[in-house]
This record gives structure tokens, C-alpha cells and sequence, in this order.
């Protein structure tokens, strides 16, 4: 019998693949993005210390209040902008971005495309 693997093991490989060719730097730190099947989360990482520099996701009570549904291309969008001010404010303007091993299209384009028309470069 043939064993399938799952989405989320497929996923899981690609993000690994991923994550060996980029890496966050002071000067070009790392935008990650992650989506469960209810919420949208991003991060800017600086990998060189481990650190966190920004981070917004559709849990944040002013984030949500903007959004009907937190887990549509809208709601990413929405997410796309948010995190892009936020980084602007931190004087970050160039970032790596990091699909987290999901596929380029919906969802993640969506908030790579507002990311972009709101001043990030990548």
C-alpha cells in the first residue's frame, strides 16, 4: 500500500529547504509568516542574536477589530500593512522574506503584496 505524506509534514520539509538559504541580518532581517486554519501571524527575526524585532498577527485586539474574518485573503492583506508600518517605525526597510514553506499564492501573496505597497523592500 502506498503511504502518503501529510500537507503539514510537505510543509514542514519545504520551510527547512527554505530556511537553509536565508537568513535575517541586522541590515536585512527576516519576515516570517506563518498561518493556522483561523489566524495569520508575522515576524521580522534578526537570526544572527535570535531576536524578534516586530511581530503582528490577527490575535491583537487592533488588528481584529479592523477585520470581519481573521483568516481570509483580506485579513491577510490587512496583516501585510500592519507589520510593514511597524517595521518602518523601527527603521527597517529591506527584509528577506520567509514563505514559511506555504505556497506563494493567496493568503501569503496577499500579505507580501501589502507589505510591499506599504514600504517594505523584498
Amino acid at each position: 500500500m502506498v503511504k502518503k505524506e501529510s500537507r503539514s509534514d510537505i510543509r514542514v520539509k519545504k520551510h527547512k529547504k527554505i530556511r537553509n538559504r536565508f537568513m535575517g541580518t541586522p541590515e536585512r532581517p527576516r519576515l516570517a509568516v506563518f498561518r493556522s486554519n483561523n489566524h495569520m501571524y508575522a515576524q521580522v527575526i534578526d537570526d544572527t542574536v535570535g531576536n524578534t524585532l516586530v511581530a503582528a498577527s490577527t490575535l491583537e485586539k487592533d488588528v481584529k477589530a479592523e477585520l470581519q474574518k481573521t483568516n481570509d485573503v483580506a485579513a491577510a492583506a490587512y496583516l501585510g500593512t500592519v507589520i510593514a508600518k511597524k517595521a518602518l517605525e523601527k527603521g527597517i526597510k529591506t527584509v528577506v522574506f520567509d514563505r514559511g514553506g506555504f505556497i506563494y499564492q493567496g493568503k501569503v501573496k496577499a500579505l507580501a503584496d501589502a507589505a510591499r505597497e506599504a514600504g517594505l523592500e523584498f
